[in-house]
């Protein structure tokens, strides 16, 4: 099969002919149709992801076609559609069998643990807890959108932040991931601040539901900013970025009792970021990360999806093929497209 890979962190992909994968007994192979690229690919690129072994094969948001099946695959035959989430869950472990895949104790991650979808095929393990069927009417393209940032931003609203009708949310960041976190956001009723420095993102965000946004480049207090527009702050607060920051600031802009949901990675020297610890305690507020989503809570999203209440499409800014991604992923710390860009087609 033909892949894109890098022989050493930091250094130029090239273009391969690579032996085909084969199924694991619980796992399966997926003809690639279509494949994100992330962030999170450019960070795995420059050898801030332990969990990667080089040579290396990126791309972990994809979609496509079952090709063969292990021997104890169950639910899932050559030639169905499916997505999978970016963590794959054992689903024997405590946490998975508590329903918490997406922090599984030998947690499966295409594109970092395993070789990923930047290529013609694909291996994924644990089949028959972590692959997701995908309706005929969405097409492989917007499925690839889904596996990391939409999937990500929808747990993080509507399961961590438990986001309702008439809060206020501010979501740090117009990438991929802060572009569906206001979308849902969105959906589900919040009154969402974009905030970004970039004026063609933020203008792109009110075409999604933003109510108001901030460019954090022409204001000197985005915190300050945040308590005016709101009369003291954010029910809920997003950092889709990961930066010391956004962090920083999602934290601080938040309402007393509110809630700063971490989504952007924070890796590298910025681990370990500064947080207005004195605000957390006086005004009791709650941090909490979003890593993926589980595979079982897919359909609530495509069910909403399916209803018209949440249109994924509307964020794939272009596509580009396997070639093009060769030097689109080195260049992700300096992106200026707006929207998600997809990879395919892969011939």
């Amino acid at each position: 099969m033909r892949a894109a890979l890098y022989n050493e962190f930091a250094k130029p992909l090239t273009l391969e002919t690579v032996p085909d994968p084969t199924p694991t007994a619980h796992g399966v192979v997926i003809r690639v149709e279509a494949t994100g690229l992330c962030r999170s690919d450019w960070h795995g690129w420059m050898g801030h992801d332990p969990d990667i072994r080089l040579p290396h094969v990126p791309g972990h948001e994809l979609a496509g076609v079952i090709e063969a099946v292990g021997s104890r695959v169950s639910r899932w035959q050559v030639g169905n559609r499916v997505t999978v989430p970016f963590v794959g869950g054992c689903g024997v472990c405590p946490e998975c069998v508590s329903g918490q895949h997406q922090v599984c104790d030998q947690q499966f991650q295409p594109g970092f643990t395993h070789w990923g979808s930047f290529a013609q095929y694909v291996a994924i393990d644990y089949a028959d807890a972590n692959l997701v069927g995908l309706p005929e009417a969405i097409d492989f393209v917007t499925a690839a959108s889904l596996g990391c940032r939409f999937a990500t931003s929808f747990r993080a609203i509507v399961d961590q932040a438990k986001v309702s009708a008439g809060q206020w949310v501010a979501v740090h960041g117009c990438g991929g991931v802060g572009l569906s976190a206001i979308m849902i956001a969105t959906s589900v009723g919040a009154n969402v601040i974009a905030i970004d420095i970039r004026d063609d993102k933020l203008d792109f965000a009110r075409t999604i539901g933003a109510a108001e946004t901030i460019n954090a480049g022409d204001v000197d207090d985005v915190v300050g900013e945040v308590q005016r527009m709101t009369r003291g702050g954010v029910d809920v607060s997003i950092d889709a970025l990961g930066s010391p920051t956004t962090c920083f600031n999602s934290i601080a802009n938040l309402r007393k009792r509110g809630k700063h949901i971490q989504v952007g990675l924070m890796l590298g020297d910025h681990k370990h970021p500064p947080v207005p610890m004195d605000k957390v305690i006086a005004g009791e507020l709650e941090i909490l990360g979003s890593h993926g989503m589980q595979a079982y809570r897919y359909p609530a999203m495509l069910a909403m999806i399916a209803a018209g209440k949440l249109h994924p499409e509307k964020l794939v800014g272009k596509t580009i093929s396997l070639q093009e991604s060769l030097e689109a992923l080195p260049s992700m710390d300096r992106y200026h497209d707006v929207g998600v860009t997809v990879i395919n087609p892969f011939g």
